[in-house]
């Protein structure tokens, strides 16, 4: 029985898709803009910023999975078409005969249609402090002419996380142990001023310590997610706010960052089931290693491993096109790039994650999603895609110069699968 049943609806989507197909073929106003995104597109990044601000302009469009790279199809508008040429974004108008073309290969092969209908609206949660060097995403977003409104502590605890569909967290110690730049910079001026910014914010809202505002924030994002928000991480913010969760109810920070000593019994005290992505890991606790926890994979392994290179998974565009959407791209295979978070070390991932992308030969993963509550999470190891190794004080990456960035393109799949979702969400 339950095989009839299946095998009737495989049938009656069949006879819709064939029906939408004669519709679109003969249909005199079937001309479609086609944004590839195969090897052919000339600026990929940009790419994301003519759907983005399509969908801004009230445009529907869809979000062809699977197909040349994961291409947008966009209804044939003159505003589209010139922002196309205004960014250098190449693109192809076809007639109602290719539409169908493209649907029924579509139908036939591992590939999926989504359609995206609105704009999301984007924070990025970062410092006033914040340098150039400090953040890809913001990076990517500029680039790509994607607008967005930074966002901090006091808007956070002021409850303004609902306004936003998305949030992206700078590469935040939520821990409240400044970087763990201790041993290195301590001395430097740049540290010595983000430390006096933090340290005057956690006064002004009330805290005695930077690592109690840091873990009040952490809640606050935590409910943003269970709530129906989309959050999205890089480099330290992956790891570091999920220890700092996990250490909820216990002081894991060393006298040098809080004035007053760790708990002894701190490691025993962890609750994993505060956390997001992992469990089961071990917290650093001396203040001058250059490390959190057991969760990063240390980039001297990483910058070992040969080839550099870490391989997007392939799923299910009919049947799993979430992480479908996020691991859109033109190659399969991305070269590696480090940060103070490289990559997870498998065994302290949670189970019910989804491993986005992973290296060949280790246990070790570079890209991972999940859902908490009515949100999704989805957490990226490594500072910046086109800068293998990133010291602080490195000048911007300049995106012009890397236009088809396969490793960015991960980060701008995230700002467009919120829009392929009907969700409501407060803080």
């Amino acid at each position: 029985m339950v095989t009839q049943k299946a095998d009737g609806n495989k049938t009656m989507r069949k006879l819709a898709i064939i029906l939408i197909i004669l519709v679109v073929a003969s249909s005199a106003f079937a001309q479609r803009v086609l944004i590839y995104m195969d090897l052919n597109q000339r600026d990929h990044l940009k790419a994301y910023g003519v759907t983005y601000n399509s969908l801004r302009e009230g445009f529907n469009i869809e979000w062809l999975l699977n197909y040349r790279g994961g291409s947008f199809l966009a209804p044939m508008e003159q505003k589209i078409v010139d922002l196309c040429r205004l960014y250098g974004v190449s693109y192809e108008i076809i007639d109602g005969a290719k539409v169908a073309a493209i649907y029924a290969e579509i139908e036939e092969s591992n590939m999926e249609v989504v359609l995206l209908e609105k704009a999301p609206k984007i924070a990025v949660y970062t410092p006033p402090n914040t340098h150039p060097w400090d953040d890809a995403v913001t990076l990517a977003l500029t680039y790509a002419e994607v607008p967005y409104d930074k966002i901090w502590d006091e808007e956070v605890l002021a409850g303004r996380l609902g306004e936003y569909d998305w949030v992206h967290l700078h590469h935040e110690d939520f821990t409240g142990q400044f970087g763990k730049f201790y041993a290195s910079y301590r001395n430097t001026l740049w540290y010595k001023q983000e430390v006096a910014t933090n340290q005057e914010m956690a006064r002004r809202l009330g805290f005695t310590k930077v690592s109690d505002l840091k873990l009040a924030v952490a809640l606050k994002l935590r409910d943003y997610v269970a709530g129906g928000g989309f959050l999205f991480a890089m480099c330290s913010a992956t790891e570091t706010i999920d220890v700092a969760l996990a250490g909820r109810n216990v002081d894991i920070v060393p006298a040098e960052f809080d004035g007053d000593p760790i708990d002894p019994n701190a490691q025993q005290k962890l609750n994993y089931d505060e956390c997001f992505a992992f469990h089961n890991f071990t917290i650093e606790t001396n203040p001058l290693v250059y490390s959190h926890s057991s969760i990063d994979y240390k980039p001297d392994n990483i910058s070992r491993m040969q080839p550099d290179y870490f391989y997007l998974f392939e799923f299910s565009a009919k049947f799993d096109p979430v992480p479908t959407m996020l691991t859109q791209n033109h190659v399969n295979a991305i070269k590696d790039f480090l940060g103070q978070n490289t990559a997870f070390v498998k065994e302290f991932v949670k189970p019910h994650s989804i491993i986005l992308a992973s290296y060949k030969g280790d246990n070790v993963v570079k890209y991972i999603h999940g859902n908490y509550g009515k949100g999704t999470w989805t957490f990226y190891g490594g500072h910046d895609p086109e800068d293998y190794t990133h010291y602080v004080g490195d000048p911007p990456t300049d995106l012009n110069l890397h236009r088809q960035s396969p490793g960015y393109r991960l980060i701008l799949n995230n700002i467009l699968f919120p829009a392929a979702q009907k969700k409501e969400h407060k803080t």
